[in-house]
Formats: structure tokens, sequence, C-alpha cells
């Protein structure tokens, strides 16, 4: 299995329908919504800074996540309309997806944000390094270091 991913510009996916199917079964609306704000032009994932990827396996999209600004925190990025096909999950395709979005943002700003809707995307935010927050419209957050902090001990021990 070949997992790629893929940004995501000019127009969506035609099976991203496929994907909005499974999230719908499964009760979730944030793939149709992606869709409709997609449709409408309202979010285009096209300001400095955001992005939308997919995940492609066999060149079918089994997977969708995207970053925004975050309006509310100045320097942040949100993420948005993360999903994967249930039938691909526990694959690392999440895992991948959500690292190119976090490595994108890295690159722009100093804080990710995200709204985890259930115990399972919290752990699994968590285990990318998010940590829990208070009740300001997102759950978690990740604050990123800056280019050359990671390595520089300096650093390391000033935040201790």
């Amino acid at each position: 299995m070949t997992i790629d991913i893929r940004m995501i510009r000019d127009r969506l996916p035609d099976d991203i329908a496929d994907l909005e199917s499974e999230a719908r079964r499964e009760g979730y609306s944030h793939i149709a919504r992606l869709i409709d704000d997609w449709s409408a032009g309202a979010v285009r994932f096209e300001r400095d800074g955001e992005r939308l990827l997919g995940a492609y396996v066999d060149e079918a999209i089994v997977g969708v996540g995207g970053v925004t600004i975050e309006a509310a925190m100045p320097g942040a990025l949100r993420m948005r309309r993360f999903y994967i096909s249930p039938t691909m999950r526990g694959r690392g395709i999440g895992r991948m997806l959500a690292l190119a979005l976090l490595d994108h943002a890295r690159s722009c700003c100093s804080i990710v944000t995200v709204h985890a809707g259930n115990a399972d995307a919290a752990k699994f935010w968590e285990s990318l390094g998010f940590q829990a927050t208070g009740p300001d419209g997102h759950t978690h957050r990740l604050d990123l270091p800056r280019p050359g902090e990671r390595d520089d001990p300096a650093v390391k021990d000033s935040r201790r």
C-alpha cells in the first residue's frame, strides 16, 4: 500500500463525496461543511499559511485535513476538516497527514489548535504533542518551536 499526501488546490477531488458519506454515517458533518464551504467560496484554504491536504491510497482519497488561520489567536493556525476513512484507520495515514500539516505550519506560525470531537481524537492529537486547553473554541493546542529551538540545549534548559 502506497500512501501519497497531496495538496488540494483548485478543486476538491471528485471522490471526496465518498469520504463525506462515510463521515455522515459516523455522525460527522464536517466533511459536508468542507464541501459546502468550498462550493460557496467561503473557505478555500488559500490565505497565507492555509493548506488543505488529501491522503491517497491507490489514487483514491482516503483522508483529508487542513489548516486555516485561527482568527482569535494571532500567529496561530487551526486544524480543520480532519477525517480518515474508517477502513484506513490504524495504518498511520492520519499521523502522516497531521505531520505533513504540522511541517507546513512550522514555516508560518508558532501555534496550532484543534477541536478534538471525541476521546479517540483527543488521544490522537495528544500523541502528536498537543496539550488539552480550556473551553475557548478549541480543545488542544501545540506550541511549535521556532527554527533552531529544537536542538538548542540552552533553549530547552530555559523552559524547565
